[in-house]
């Protein structure tokens, strides 16, 4: 009933609550960008599931259940598409100077994989998530709840582009997190997707692409249904990508395995989602630091909780933006106000 829906904006889990996990966004006051560090310092295993047709990341390969690297020191999350990428260099410089990475008996590598969204349409392309950005990112990072809407990598986050930018609304970027028997799940979101976003317990349209008077949703997926015909839309300008991460005892096979079966929480909350212009991608980190598991049926299950919350939250707490000579996309919190 959706009377006894959980109320979203009262969920009190946050991803920093996973032990050996810290957030740090950097959010820039020149135009709409940022980026969001994901760190462990002390090292996790990790996976990554990328589904969108059209991605932007770093470091993704050495993640595969194959392949050598066993662990990563950080996770970069950044707006400015592929230049964004150049953030993770920040947070690599970063975790060296706190002592953090693969040890190669000369010094430490820190690794750290990114993913990057597309969100140079809003303002002067040409200001973008730099070294220096991820680098500030890492000083501000803690272990409270981390700030969420248009913050960090989400602050020039879009979504429901299907008729046109100009009749889209602010994304943004959430978190939530889950725990059972002294064992945390969490997840952070930035949700720049093409799609429209959904409350995941009720089913009720939260933002998305509106009406031609920009005054109400549309719904994208019933506007399809009926025959309408999308404006064509530059691949890779849309994305959703984040990260997972428990405190549970993982391999790394099994971290790959959450992060496929994350995309589930993308699916009940983004409509259409995966698409060929989105990037969608999602990370998982294991820090073992709660000291056992829960077993691989459970984990998957808060995976995908704390993604579907964390992608609905990313919206509802967005704010709306202004950008001089381009319309003013509002946010959920102005249509259902």
């Amino acid at each position: 009933m959706i009377d006894s829906a959980p109320d979203l904006l009262a969920h009190t889990g946050h991803i920093a609550q996973v032990q050996g996990i810290s957030i740090g966004h950097f959010t820039d006051s020149r135009r709409p960008t940022g980026c969001t560090a994901v760190l462990c310092p002390e090292g996790a295993v990790a996976g990554v599931d990328v589904r969108g047709a059209a991605p932007g990341t770093r470091e993704t390969d050495l993640l595969h259940p194959s392949n050598l690297v066993q662990q990563v020191h950080g996770i970069m999350l950044a707006g400015g598409s592929a230049w964004g990428l150049d953030s993770a260099t920040g947070a690599v410089r970063w975790l060296e100077e706190q002592g953090a990475g693969l040890d190669i008996g000369v010094g430490r590598i820190p690794l750290v994989p990114a993913a990057v969204l597309f969100d140079v349409m809003m303002g002067d392309m040409r200001i973008r998530p730099d070294a220096a950005a991820g680098y500030a990112a890492c000083q501000t990072a803690g272990m409270q709840r981390p700030a969420e809407g248009s913050v960090g990598a989400g602050r020039g986050a879009v979504i429901g582009k299907v008729f046109g930018h100009d009749r889209a609304m602010k994304g943004g970027i959430g978190t939530a997190s889950f725990t059972v028997d002294g064992v945390t799940v969490g997840a952070i979101v930035a949700c720049n997707a093409l799609g429209d976003v959904y409350h995941p317990y009720t089913g009720q349209l939260l933002a998305g692409a509106r009406t031609e008077d920009g005054a109400a949703l549309l719904n994208t997926r019933d506007a399809v249904l009926a025959g309408a015909e999308p404006r064509p839309v530059l691949a890779g300008s849309n994305t959703t990508i984040g990260v997972v991460a428990t405190d549970a005892q993982i391999t790394k096979a099994q971290a790959h395995r959450l992060a496929v079966v994350a995309h589930d929480g993308l699916a009940r909350a983004i409509n259409p989602v995966h698409t060929m212009s989105d990037g969608d991608s999602l990370f998982a980190l294991g820090t073992a630091q709660a000291g056992k598991s829960l077993g691989m049926m459970t984990l998957c299950t808060l995976a995908a909780e704390a993604v579907a919350v964390a992608t609905a939250r990313a919206i509802l707490l967005a704010c709306a933006v202004e950008i001089a000579d381009q319309p003013t996309l509002p946010a959920a919190r102005d249509l259902h106000s």
